[in-house]
């Protein structure tokens, strides 16, 4: 049985896993400037590092345990030390772990970055029609799309931080990128959600129902109703297209508890890290109410498959690599295999989740 002590263990495990993380040099595409990109070091300043370092700060406000503190602010501290990249969508994750950190500290050290980066997201980044954050990154301008990763990386910090700072504009332009993702990105037949959305020619790309893309939403909408404090019609609704989501995820759950990264394609392999995420969004939608039984025993399946993929140094395995947005399926089929940050976190917001389970449910060992 997975008792409490030891999915604590492996949440520890994770962490050290997630700090190791290192480039071998095989994914280092150029950026717009002409850097090396690195999507898989922990010490580095991007999107995959972003959610890993929100993991950690979920698990330290979890723990309460000052060492996961201190690695969050050491992290903090040696980044912001350095000429930080150009502010995009991906570049902003890192922000949300901060924005925490601040509202759970308030230390005068982290307030003028958030500050000032918070201005750059309102007041330039390229928007779409109808005022959406343009999926601009460090390496690609798609021009006119929006994608769903767009919602965590960006959405969830203004929200926190805007909810930390008493800046209502900033929760309300989070509220208007979740209204206009949702519109644009959900799949009106199953309640899944697609990868992207172009202006230019209105249409989904190639239709991918793509798993970690889906992860994104299912993680992040119930923090993001709770780090932004959203309430009345936007959280009922918001809540209504989660359960319809999760129904969808339900039928599409290997017998493995793990899902393929494309939800509905049992062709293409499964994936861990949005099996992290599907079964982090299950269980606390379950704890809080707001999904039923059904999405609990899936959440646990899913915590089965995910702790039967982290190998002896605490590292998530069947991660696939970040993702751009396909112009055919079989794009996404051909995703390699790397672990990282993001994997790492989204593990650790799914075990500590699980913990808040073991007193009433009796947990299978992967």
């Amino acid at each position: 049985m997975w008792e409490r002590d030891r999915l604590i263990r492996q949440l520890d495990r994770l962490v050290d896993g997630m700090v190791a993380l290192q480039h071998d040099g095989s994914f280092h595409e150029p950026n717009l400037d002409g850097t090396p990109g690195d999507y898989i070091s922990f010490d580095g300043w991007e999107w995959p590092q972003g959610v890993g370092i929100y993991g950690l700060v979920r698990y330290w406000e979890f723990s309460g345990q000052d060492r996961h503190r201190q690695l969050v602010e050491a992290w903090y501290q040696r980044q912001l030390g350095r000429p930080l990249p150009k502010a995009n969508v991906n570049t902003t994750a890192p922000m949300l772990a901060l924005s925490i950190l601040w509202d759970r500290t308030r230390d005068p050290r982290w307030k003028e970055p958030l500050e000032r980066w918070a201005g750059i997201v309102m007041d330039d980044l390229p928007r779409t029609e109808e005022g959406g954050f343009q999926h601009i990154v460090s390496d690609s301008v798609n021009p006119g799309e929006l994608w769903d990763d767009t919602l965590f990386m960006v959405g969830l910090f203004l929200a926190s931080y805007g909810r930390a700072a008493g800046r209502r504009d900033l929760i309300d332009e989070a509220v208007r990128q979740f209204l206009l993702h949702t519109h644009y990105l959900t799949d009106r037949k199953t309640g899944l959600w697609y990868h992207g959305w172009t202006f230019e020619g209105r249409h989904n790309f190639a239709g991918a129902l793509w798993a970690r893309g889906n992860a994104w939403i299912t993680a992040g909408l119930l923090d993001f109703i709770e780090l932004g404090g959203i309430e009345g019609g936007v959280r009922d609704f918001l809540l209504g297209c989660l359960r319809t989501q999760a129904a969808a995820l339900l039928r599409y759950q290997d017998k493995s508890g793990g899902w393929h990264t494309l939800v509905d394609d049992p062709t293409s392999y499964l994936e861990a890290s949005a099996t992290a995420g599907f079964g982090y969004g299950l269980l606390k939608g379950a704890r809080l109410g707001i999904l039923g039984e059904d999405a609990r025993e899936a959440g646990l399946r899913a915590l089965d498959y995910v702790l039967s993929n982290i190998d002896e140094t605490g590292t998530l395995q069947n991660v696939s690599y970040g993702t751009r947005m396909g112009r055919n399926l079989q794009f996404y089929h051909d995703i390699p295999l790397q672990p990282t940050g993001y994997g790492q976190a989204l593990a650790i917001l799914l075990l500590a989740e699980a913990v808040r389970h073991t007193n009433d449910v009796e947990l299978e060992s992967a």
